[in-house]
């Protein structure tokens, strides 16, 4: 695949996974259920989290191992909202389709090396890393939010110092896409769906789907999915 059929698969996809959860019409700023949505908010709270993959405490755990694992989960996690913000802004504000949106983001300064091999997860000091989320929390928490030169050139550059190229990120992002689209159809939303498989959280059973065949169809994870939920 391309760089532009990876991006247009994954917009495409995201698309989908917010008209089917949201509603049509969610790039207006409200679900189907009429609670306001906030994409902005939505990529500093998940960037909060992937901090917490990292050994920051001072006074806990000081020698923790990072979690590189969980922290490409998070990075997957804000690449959803990502995408979103970037969907409901060419929508609302007219910049043209989904193709154009994506013509625009192959044009981002620093896409092209995230199209690269990733760097080494361990070759960047941890608290470079940190203070690069930081900047995104910065970014999403102001008044005024640079998509491109902002943003997203953050964003690939966080997540490819983080391990995490543009064909990672289609893999796990294929991977999770399935898995929110499994969970808001076994009553994510309503609060009875459970989240622990066997003493395990659903993101490392689909994780670990993904480990043993990255390959894997979208409708093949979701079946396995399907599979593990009712034997847990």
């Amino acid at each position: 695949m391309t760089s532009k059929e990876y991006l247009k698969e994954m917009f495409a996809l995201q698309q989908r996974l917010n008209d089917e959860t949201n509603g049509i019409g969610w790039e207006n700023g409200y679900t189907k259920n009429n609670r306001m949505i906030n994409w902005k908010r939505c990529i500093y709270m998940e960037s909060a989290e992937l901090i917490d993959s990292f050994s920051w405490k001072h006074w806990k755990n000081i020698n923790k191992d990072i979690d590189w694992e969980n922290a490409v989960v998070e990075i997957v996690d804000i690449w959803h909202f990502v995408m979103s913000l970037a969907l409901e802004d060419y929508k609302t504000n007219h910049r043209g389709d989904m193709d154009k949106l994506v013509e625009d983001v192959l044009d981002v300064q620093g896409f092209e090396d995230f199209t690269k091999e990733p760097l080494n997860c361990n070759s960047t000091p941890q608290e470079e890393l940190i203070n690069d989320i930081e900047a995104i929390i910065h970014e999403t928490t102001g008044f005024q939010l640079e998509l491109f030169d902002g943003l997203l050139k953050r964003f690939f550059g966080l997540a490819r110092k983080c391990g995490v190229n543009l064909k990672i990120l289609y893999t796990f992002y294929v991977g999770k896409n399935a898995l929110n689209k499994f969970r808001q159809e076994n009553g994510y939303k309503e609060g009875h769906y459970q989240k622990i498989w066997n003493g395990k959280e659903d993101n490392e059973v689909m994780m670990g789907i993904l480990t043993k065949d990255e390959s894997i169809s979208f409708d093949d994870l979701y079946a396995k999915l399907q599979e593990a939920y009712r034997a847990r």
